[in-house]
């Protein structure tokens, strides 16, 4: 079993390793759902969790909110996925759509060309894609290499398990051609139960391995 666990920063990625974390999602500013770390969070981080064999997905988005970017901001993104390509970092984890809930292709093609064979996680955008287009939307991610897409299956406001249903379908359309990795709500205590309700051997959280004090 994966656990990937979102961490904020470098402060608490001995703790969590030390706690059976065996991925590390790594952002800023949680409290939004994750931006961009500085390049010596990245470079430590990367580091320390080379040196226990534990892979890094750095969160790349340059602010809170929505998923539509503009140009300016896409940029920033290209210049910071380079950076964590630089710096040996095992993977990134970005998302881009257009004003009507569609994948921007553009500029996920033009993301994707810049991590250059990292690991790539297709981030909680997903859930902001209408039902009705997400089937396409697996299909379009999964043929331009994805490796996972990270979902709660709904509202992040509302419980995991009121989404199983939806969760399901999302990992029957990908056809295993890409991973569906659950968060959001996923702790050490129902990490167990989610797994086995949706058949999965990835999850997310930043409670997945318990809590962790600062």
């Amino acid at each position: 079993m994966i656990k990937e666990v979102a961490l904020e920063n470098f402060t608490n990625v001995p703790k969590a390793i030390h706690a059976g974390a065996n991925r590390i999602e790594l952002c800023d500013n949680l409290a939004v759902g994750g931006t961009t770390v500085s390049k010596g969070v990245m470079a430590e981080t990367q580091k320390y969790a080379n040196e226990h064999h534990i892979p890094v997905m750095a969160m790349i988005r340059p602010r809170g909110g929505d998923f539509v970017y503009t140009d300016t901001e896409l940029k920033i993104m290209e210049t910071d996925v380079f950076q964590a390509q630089e710096l040996g970092m095992d993977g990134v984890v970005f998302g881009a759509l257009n004003a009507d809930g569609s994948l921007d292709t553009d500029a996920l093609e033009m993301l994707i060309a810049a991590a250059g064979g990292m690991q790539i996680t297709f981030h909680m955008a997903f859930d902001a894609i209408p039902k009705a287009k997400q089937a396409e939307s697996i299909d379009w991610l999964a043929d331009a290499g994805i490796d996972r897409i990270l979902t709660h299956g709904g509202a992040l406001d509302t419980p995991l398990a009121s989404h199983y249903a939806d969760l399901k379908q999302t990992i029957a359309n990908a056809h295993q051609r890409l991973i569906i990795l659950p968060g959001g709500g996923i702790t050490s205590d129902n990490l167990t139960e989610v797994t086995n309700e949706l058949g999965v051997f990835e999850a997310h959280g930043s409670k997945i391995v318990g809590k962790l004090e600062n």
